[in-house]
């Protein structure tokens, strides 16, 4: 802004010509003339477009936090929201399993695990499938590519030679972005010691009767070392 002063200076007109000369002399730039404009308004005009953009910001806000709590309240609450595959490819909604403990376990056919861990989930499930236990088995070819055979093959070999009579679902991932969405929720209703990716075969989740996810235990937890833990959820002495 410029004083006084050079406002004077300025309508001599001779002098004005001479203006930027002596600016310029006295280290000064070039002079730059802002125009500066009224208040009234362009105010008027700020002021509504603010209360204007308040508002779209209240509602993109509100609109936003009922979307969260949209989202929110469709997540699973419960494994029995759950449809998967059975072996044969059918739906099984898991809502059929409402008032049983679940044991829901990914298993494998060639690991180190898989004898002792069959013959025992076979022993744990005709000890208490009449007090309410179901096991869900679901083959995993994630580890060590140890569960290669078809569904098929899969359930000839469990039946056959460990005599497994609780279902044996479709073959899945576990783990990675084409994880089932059962065990999505699964570990993230219970995360592991170092992470919530399962870590190998035979991880196991216990569920109590209402759907929810228990406890976790690690593949080489045996069966039969979990039992006390059944029979509490089964409200067996």
């Amino acid at each position: 802004m410029l004083c006084t002063s050079a406002r004077i200076f300025l309508r001599n007109s001779s002098l004005s010509k001479q203006f930027p000369l002596i600016l310029r002399q006295t280290h000064y730039a070039s002079p730059q003339f802002t125009a500066i404009p009224l208040f009234s308004k362009p105010v008027k005009i700020g002021l509504t477009s603010f209360f204007s953009n308040q508002k779209a910001s209240a509602r993109a806000l509100f609109s936003g936090s009922r979307s969260d709590r949209t989202m929110s309240s469709s997540k699973p609450q419960s494994i029995h929201e759950f449809t998967v595959k059975d072996a044969r490819g059918n739906d099984v909604e898991l809502n059929k399993y409402k008032g049983k403990v679940l044991l829901i376990v990914n298993v494998a056919s060639q690991c180190g695990l898989t004898n002792s861990n069959y013959t025992e989930l076979a022993t744990l499930y005709q000890k208490y499938k009449d007090q309410g236990l179901e096991i869900l088995a679901f083959p995993c070819n994630q580890f060590g590519a140890q569960e290669p055979g078809s569904n098929e093959e899969i359930l000839e070999f469990a039946c056959t030679r460990f005599k497994a009579e609780y279902p044996i679902f479709d073959k899945v991932d576990v783990n990675g972005s084409n994880a089932a969405p059962i065990y999505k929720f699964l570990k993230s209703s219970k995360g592991g010691l170092f992470g919530d990716n399962i870590k190998w075969n035979f991880s196991k989740f216990l569920v109590d009767k209402d759907g929810n996810v228990v406890d976790r235990y690690a593949p080489t937890t045996s069966p039969l070392s979990i039992e006390k833990d059944v029979k509490k959820l089964l409200g067996v002495a």
